[in-house]
């Protein structure tokens, strides 16, 4: 895909040579004159990678006995989908994902998150999976293998098995968390001769309260707290059941972890009051899921705030919920709330966001590097984690193709240069992140938003399928030929 227009040919049309674009990945670099900029490197054994979700790209929903799930459901009704669009096709990636692991290896990266289609491997939910299910996922992991590249599986995404949401009210009920648990065993028993690392859930923070209190998401529903809180719940119970059927279906030396868009707080001004402060927002704001996988134990600060909205459980689901894994992936864009100390219970303060902030072309976006290294580092203080993933990480753009062809976003090239040096801050200052996936590998079916919000450093012409990779993608990957952020 990158031989439409060579490096040289770039750094030609743009004035960027600069970059380093020119230059052969990993080529001999002249020794630096004076006052030149030399970037610092990542370590030798960070791991650069990219993601996508099976809904956003795979399309094929009624191929080879996949059943229906929530996300199907929910995009085919009127009014849920911004552009009235839904995922049916989407990217094509079942029968494109050959060339797709092309645009990975062009990039240089070394590891892949896709996630797995769970109606595709019990398209009931539970019961007799279907023989097909895992075929697809199979060949997939095989190219993957056979280009150098690492599968990390995401097993759940968001696409529920609409048959479960219909039979038991989906993560209203623990009878999902159960199911899930069964079909995570199956999966690992299958894939992970060859898969070595397995993400259970992807962002209960966003599809608990958004499908299930405010119901802009699927399944869709407006329920009152104590509904929502009890689902989270069962969201963290089934990560709990889906580690201990990891651990029992897999192979030594399998690694298991959750991805979550954790609640990210930053200290208003790094004094060490607000710091401290801002440790303390972290673990509140994060203790209906992050804290209690982690510790095993609700934060009194958060029953005390949901009261009668608490939800319902026992200490044996406590022991579950709190399995231990291995890693920890954090899905980080913008900051959640920027931090104050305060003399009044809890302890914080949380500031308003003035109507001037910046953000990128989605609202809620907001602009503040900081937040790569708030993030992972107080996570790493609060939960005593050896290992972090940025499992998620970067932007959507209004992009436009130029007259010829090519996609200039150099807006997401600014988001991602400046969030990656924060990234290297937190590393240098001893924070344990090993990886980092940038989000998106190309451009798909934003939930919601149907097409109309591009997160890919490839193009995607819905019409044709064809992909071209945009500047971003020549950024992305001079970083990881340099192991290190360009000027």
């Amino acid at each position: 895909m990158f031989k439409k227009i060579s490096r040289r040919d770039l750094a030609g049309l743009l004035g960027l040579s600069a970059l380093g674009l020119a230059a052969p990945a990993g080529a001999q670099r002249s020794a630096a004159k004076p006052g030149t900029y030399v970037p610092a490197s990542f370590p030798k054994d960070f791991l650069w990678g990219t993601a996508t979700s099976s809904y956003q790209v795979e399309g094929a929903v009624d191929e080879d006995g996949r059943g229906p799930s929530i996300w199907d459901t929910f995009a085919h009704a009127e009014g849920n989908i911004e552009d009235r669009s839904n995922g049916d096709i989407a990217c094509d990636h079942y029968h494109r994902y050959k060339d797709d692991v092309g645009l990975i290896r062009d990039l240089g990266a070394k590891a892949y998150r896709f996630s797995i289609a769970w109606p595709r491997v019990f398209p009931d939910g539970i019961g007799t999976p279907n023989p097909k299910g895992l075929d697809f996922y199979d060949r997939l992991i095989d190219e993957l293998l056979k280009t150098g590249i690492e599968p990390y599986a995401t097993l759940y995404h968001w696409d529920l098995p609409q048959a479960l949401q219909e039979r038991v009210g989906g993560w209203l009920s623990s009878e999902t968390s159960r199911a899930f648990a069964d079909y995570a065993g199956h999966v690992v028993a299958r894939l992970g001769d060859r898969v070595r690392s397995f993400f259970t859930v992807n962002e209960c923070g966003r599809f608990v309260p958004f499908g299930y209190g405010l119901g802009i998401d699927a399944p869709g529903l407006k329920l009152p707290q104590a509904e929502v809180n009890q689902a989270r719940h069962h969201v963290a119970l089934a990560h709990g059941l889906a580690v201990q059927a990891i651990r029992a279906h897999g192979r030594a030396g399998t690694r298991v972890g959750v991805a979550e868009n954790i609640t990210s707080c930053v200290p208003a001004i790094d004094t060490e009051a607000n710091i401290e402060a801002t440790r303390v927002a972290t673990r509140e704001l994060n203790a209906g899921f992050l804290n209690v996988i982690l510790t095993g134990a609700y934060t009194d600060g958060f029953l005390r705030y949901a009261g009668a909205t608490a939800p319902k459980f026992t200490a044996e689901e406590l022991k579950i919920i709190a399995t231990p894994t291995d890693f920890l992936g954090l899905n980080i864009y913008a900051p959640g709330h920027y931090i104050t100390a305060s003399d009044r219970p809890p302890g914080f303060d949380v500031l308003p966001f003035p109507s001037t902030f910046p953000h990128m072309s989605s609202d809620w976006l907001r602009i503040a590097p900081e937040t790569m290294y708030w993030a992972p580092r107080l996570a790493a203080e609060i939960w005593n984690v050896d290992a972090i993933y940025i499992s998620e990480n970067g932007t959507s753009s209004i992009d436009r193709r130029a007259g010829d062809g090519q996609v200039y976003d150099l807006d997401r090239v600014m988001f991602l240069r400046n969030y990656l040096g924060q990234l290297q801050r937190a590393i240098v200052g001893g924070v344990p992140v090993k990886g980092y996936f940038l989000w998106s590998l190309m451009d798909n079916f934003e939930w919601i938003y149907g097409y109309g919000k591009r997160f890919g450093v490839y193009w995607v012409d819905f019409e044709t399928q064809a992909r071209t990779p945009k500047l971003s993608a020549f950024f992305y990957r001079d970083v990881i030929a340099r192991n290190a952020i360009g000027a």
